[in-house]
């Protein structure tokens, strides 16, 4: 368990901060016990059913700071892990809050552990962007509903509690559903602002829908299944003052309208252009002009060509015609592409998958004589219009075959690709080897692979998955792109 706890938690104030939390969690609990036990005892009741109670609310305090240690913290920290798990246990903590299963106290302290990891998150992951955006506000959800505990007027309280929340989800999926889609359409504000009035009025009727089935259900409805502190905060949105009621309603629809609406707007459209302005800044740093970015392709290709020559010159030593022959003619097409095509901003698809073949059949004559190798391909073909940028594919090829393949230990690999609408999918999957000390490329790792991540990165922005898994034994990798069709 030791073991566990240290290696999730890496750093020495991680550990001290653990250890500090735990503390707090352990003496109110026995606070509360010894609390329930006295007056239990003075009033003659029974104790067990209100110390097992107390016993759930500290576990589930517990539960929620060991998920946002154990999950959130590291997926935060990572370079690449996807934080997608990391809402729900943000929707859980924030629900037990709403419940009043964890306290004030407690509230307060998990909303500065989901600000602190917010703050150490690794803001390289932009695949993480929309996850550290909910962190933040679920963070400043928590912390100013603590602080409202202290204010003694209700409507605020209200606010607070119960609409502020659905406010922030419009403010999210305004930035990360609404305004996406806005910015393919025509008259683009026009459709943003469609949107986000329906949004509004959607939830508004959504109050006046509950506030009715509440009032009709009464005050009774929790009362015989819910402990208290948590009838309480269940029955209070539908205890409300027909006045407040109103102005809760009211002022939903208006601060999604008039606030909510506008601030989006204005945060995506800065967000766009800081965007653009990193890109810009990429371009100069990277060399991704017109030339450089055919200088990063050209890294790529002399090495290839003379590993091709190697191939059919042992081909040629094994046999005198057949298989020679067909390996330069499948060369002379690959140089053809490379000098032809391989200069242009993009080109069809069909045209890249055809390089892709290619070079895998001179692959498969070098290594058709040894046993033990294993390549199975399943490349769909395709006569669409759909453009792609050259080269992009075939460095991670390149790496399975320089990096998957032995002449003494069995070796197997798999490339898989298919397109679906406008969205190509492809995998490879390999063998991996243990070089020998002497091998000058026993340290590297594929030529082009930190190009063709650059060239994604720039050229694909937001538009595309590429995901890396390497074991001791087997190297994957998965490229979801978005392209587009031929004008």
């Amino acid at each position: 368990m030791q073991k566990f706890i240290d290696e999730k938690l890496k750093t020495e104030p991680a550990r001290i901060e653990f250890g500090i939390f735990t503390g707090f969690v352990l003496v109110s609990l026995v606070f509360n016990i010894v609390d329930i036990t006295r007056i239990q005892l003075n009033n003659d009741g029974l104790i067990a059913g209100p110390i097992m109670e107390t016993f759930f609310y500290h576990l589930i305090i517990g539960i929620s700071y060991i998920m946002l240690c154990f999950y959130v913290t590291p997926v935060f920290e990572s370079r690449s892990d996807k934080a997608s798990n990391s809402v729900y246990i943000f929707a859980f903590i924030s629900i037990c809050i709403l419940l009043d299963i964890i306290n004030v106290f407690f509230a307060a302290l998990l909303g500065l552990k989901i600000l602190l990891t917010y703050f150490n998150r690794n803001k390289q992951n932009q695949v993480n962007a929309y996850y550290h955006e909910v962190a933040l506000l679920a963070a400043s959800w928590i912390l100013i509903l603590a602080g409202a505990f202290y204010i003694n007027v209700i409507w605020p309280k209200i606010f607070i509690l119960y609409s502020l929340p659905v406010l922030m989800m419009a403010y999210l999926y305004a930035i990360y559903r609404i305004l996406p889609k806005a910015q393919l359409k025509g008259r683009k504000f026009l459709y943003y602002l469609s949107r986000m009035f329906f949004m509004a009025l959607l939830t508004t009727l959504g109050y006046v829908i509950f506030f009715k089935i509440r009032e009709e259900a009464g005050p009774g409805t929790y009362e015989m299944f819910t402990p208290d502190n948590i009838r309480r905060n269940l029955i209070i949105l539908g205890n409300i003052h027909e006045d407040t009621q109103v102005l809760i309603v009211v002022g939903n629809f208006f601060v999604q309208l008039l606030i909510i609406t506008p601030l989006a707007w204005s945060i995506y459209k800065k967000r766009n252009e800081k965007k653009e302005e990193e890109i810009t800044m990429l371009r100069t740093e990277l060399g991704q002009s017109d030339a450089n970015l055919n200088f990063l392709k050209s890294q790529i290709n002399p090495h290839f060509l003379f590993n091709a020559l190697n191939t059919l010159y042992g081909t040629a030593l094994q046999e005198n015609a057949e298989r020679t022959g067909e390996g330069i003619q499948k060369l002379g097409d690959m140089m053809r592409f490379m000098l032809q095509e391989n200069t242009q901003d993009k080109i069809l698809l069909s045209r890249d998958i055809d390089y892709l073949r290619n070079y895998i059949l001179l692959q498969q004559l070098r290594t058709a004589t040894s046993e033990g190798i294993v390549i199975n391909t399943q490349i769909a073909d395709y006569a669409g219009n759909l453009m792609i940028a050259p080269m992009l594919l075939i460095p991670f090829v390149e790496n399975a075959f320089k990096h998957g393949i032995s002449l003494i230990n069995p070796s197997h690999i798999k490339v898989t690709l298919q397109t679906k609408d406008n969205t190509l999918y492809f995998d490879v999957h390999n063998s991996t080897h243990i070089r020998n000390e002497n091998d000058p490329e026993k340290d590297h790792s594929g030529i082009g692979l930190e190009n063709v991540k650059q060239r994604l990165n720039l050229l694909y922005p937001e538009r595309h998955e590429l995901i890396i898994r390497e074991t001791g034994s087997d190297f994957f990798i998965h490229i979801t792109l978005q392209l587009d069709a031929n004008s």
